[in-house]
């Protein structure tokens, strides 16, 4: 049995930086959440991203949680999420007893669509807040879904969870909205095994994202709670691990490019594929290669050939509106998400990966048309 090919598997630097900041935090005995390593991550990571303030958290769906939250999202509010998405984007809502809303994708950026999201607020006047998914680290049409946000005066909030180092127009993703959200889960492209961050140019907001991670301890002598907290804040050493991986983002962002042109390359031209798709103002961090199939060759197809020979794949994210559990709220749009998820395939697409892997997929991929 050939080594196993993964999907997208935690891959610290050969630099050894990880190392050497969590090194630091035994050295200086700061096994805590706090410390030099959290201070810095955040700094490092709003200045990578150019928001003006960060909060380091221990999930991505934890600041996607504190920054509904912040934005005063509370019982009864209609909150708009992409159906297209990871249920960690929609659970949040569930969190604040607000109600989701799914909002169908287009074609043109397999997130959420602008002309959908106008005609949710025909709907739905009174909504509290967006939320905006940038799928795979392709990024989202900030302007148009900007414009109609600032229309209806409604919070944005960008779940960044796919995209860190992906831009639009230059800009980078998760900058955009009022709150922009990261994780750090271990098949993100950067990883602290697990953890994530809240942004936002709204300090204020941000240190009491902070506040209310630490169990929204006031500032007394004595333990004293004047609102509810969360324990949400992210380990010393954790941080350490965040602060050496940032050091290689672009690199993984490099090479997530370089898997994403060689399958393009490869397989781009067999009957009924089609990649997802780059816009010319998009520059995405390509964290997961994906294509759809119209053709005689099926997903499961893919799945099946690829896991007999020890390969990991998997389907498009399931769209919300037809999971068990959010069947019963609103849907707005046609079936562009529901093919996208009936037609999608996520490839193979570890920074680890080799040539003679990516070799090893493409042969068992064009097999399939050979039948």
């Amino acid at each position: 049995m050939h080594e196993r090919i993964f999907l997208s598997s935690p891959h610290m630097s050969d630099e050894g930086y990880e190392m050497e900041y969590v090194k630091e935090a035994f050295d200086t005995n700061w096994i805590a959440p706090l410390g030099e390593n959290v201070n810095e991550f955040e700094k490092e990571l709003a200045a990578k991203v150019g928001s003006k303030a960060a909060a380091a958290l221990s999930s991505g769906t934890g600041a996607l949680h504190l920054a509904l939250k912040a934005a005063d999202v509370g019982e009864g509010d209609i909150v708009f999420c992409p159906t297209l998405t990871f249920s960690a984007t929609a659970n949040p809502i569930i969190y604040q007893s607000a109600i989701p809303v799914f909002i169908d994708s287009d074609y043109e950026t397999w997130n959420m669509c602008p002309k959908a999201l106008e005609e949710a607020f025909k709907k739905y006047p009174d909504v509290k807040a967006v939320i905006v998914v940038h799928l795979y680290g392709l990024s989202a049409d900030m302007d148009k879904i900007m414009e109609v946000c600032k229309k209806h005066n409604v919070t944005v909030i960008e779940d960044a969870a796919e995209s860190l180092g992906a831009y639009y127009k230059g800009q980078h993703t998760g900058s955009f909205g009022d709150y922009g959200i990261f994780s750090f889960n271990g098949n993100k492209i950067i990883t602290t095994s697990g953890g994530g961050m809240l942004v936002s140019n709204n300090e204020e907001r941000i240190a009491k994202a902070r506040f209310w991670a630490t169990q929204s301890r006031d500032s007394a002598r004595h333990y004293q709670h004047s609102e509810l907290g969360f324990n949400y804040r992210m380990s010393n050493v954790v941080a350490g691990i965040g602060r050496g991986q940032l050091k290689v983002l672009d690199q993984r962002v490099e090479k997530k490019r370089y898997i994403f042109e060689f399958y393009k390359k490869e397989l781009g031209d067999l009957e009924g594929v089609e990649f997802m798709p780059v816009n010319e103002w998009d520059e995405p961090n390509y964290w997961l290669s994906s294509m759809t199939l119209t053709g005689k060759v099926r997903p499961i197809d893919i799945f099946e050939a690829l896991e007999v020979k020890n390969i990991e794949s998997r389907p498009v994210w399931k769209p919300m509106h037809m999971q068990p559990f959010f069947e019963k709220y609103d849907f707005v749009g046609t079936d562009v998400s529901e093919k996208l998820f009936e037609n999608g395939v996520c490839l193979p697409s570890d920074t680890k990966i080799t040539d003679r892997d990516l070799e090893r997929v493409v042969e068992i991929i064009k097999g399939l048309w050979l039948k």
